[in-house]
């Protein structure tokens, strides 16, 4: 089985996560009720050429929920655990933590990859996404089948399963406070993008209907060495649904920039 529990090592200040492979360093960052697991494909390819940490988000997997109430708090957080300098790859809510590692500790992102990320929602997913944090209660996990629905549809597969088993497992504290920040966070400033030293790959899936490819667009428009790729018959999960075709881009990203860094 592909997302099989993999086992965990201490990243300090609280965070667990995945370590695999030696070399340069990757940084992976999974989305708002996974776990570090969610990345297994992307662990197993990059893994062979770099050393790859993927880390479990505060209040998710095997790390410690602290008092995170904003985006800087998770990237504080994340900070601390980069003690060398990497390219970050981020997916969804991670990929809001990656590009603000890049606007916060420049020095330490090399490359950065936002996957499925956001950007100025319109008027009707603003509300639909806070009114889903407004139910959040954090003492109950929430029925995880609407969540399901937005990211599978209705098919019957083994990652849809695997993530039901994660969002029925989350801690409920650690997901509404994420789900929260999730909601708020509209992605990041133009300032924040026109400000990138690094090479950014702003990659989502042709099927997205909420990190949708014009979002993708617009943020590889601002950022100086900005560029976007576009799963075609993708939607929200592509790292999971869609793993060798993601695998293979970040790879040749991820060398891109070792590359460029050399």
């Amino acid at each position: 089985m592909t997302w099989t529990t993999r086992p965990r090592f201490d990243l300090g200040d609280g965070l667990s996560g995945i370590v695999a492979g030696s070399g340069a360093l990757v940084l992976l960052i999974h989305g708002v009720g996974l776990r570090a697991e969610a990345w297994a494909p992307q662990i197993d390819a990059l893994s062979r050429y770099f050393r790859v940490i993927a880390a479990d988000l505060p209040g998710h997997g095997k790390s410690r929920l602290g008092a995170e109430a904003a985006l800087e708090d998770y990237t504080a957080r994340l900070a601390r655990a980069l003690n060398h300098p990497a390219v970050v790859i981020g997916h969804s809510m991670g990929a809001m933590i990656a590009l603000d590692l890049a606007r916060t500790v420049p020095g330490r992102v090399r490359g950065v990859a936002a996957l499925n990320a956001i950007f100025r929602r319109g008027p009707e997913a603003k509300t639909a996404v806070q009114a889903r944090a407004e139910y959040l209660s954090g003492a109950v996990r929430p029925d995880p089948e609407p969540t399901l629905r937005r990211w599978f549809g209705a098919a019957d597969t083994e990652a849809r399963r695997i993530c039901r088993t994660w969002l029925e497992g989350v801690d409920a504290a650690g997901y509404r406070a994420a789900y929260g920040v999730f909601a708020r966070e509209d992605g990041p400033s133009d300032a924040t993008l026109r400000g990138l030293r690094c090479p950014a790959l702003f990659m989502t899936g042709g099927q997205e209907p909420n990190s949708t490819p014009a979002m993708s667009e617009a943020m590889a428009a601002l950022a100086p060495r900005g560029r976007v790729e576009v799963v075609s018959d993708a939607a929200h999960m592509m790292p999971m649904t869609h793993s060798a075709g993601v695998s293979e881009r970040l790879l040749r990203f991820v060398k891109e920039c070792q590359n460029d860094d050399d």
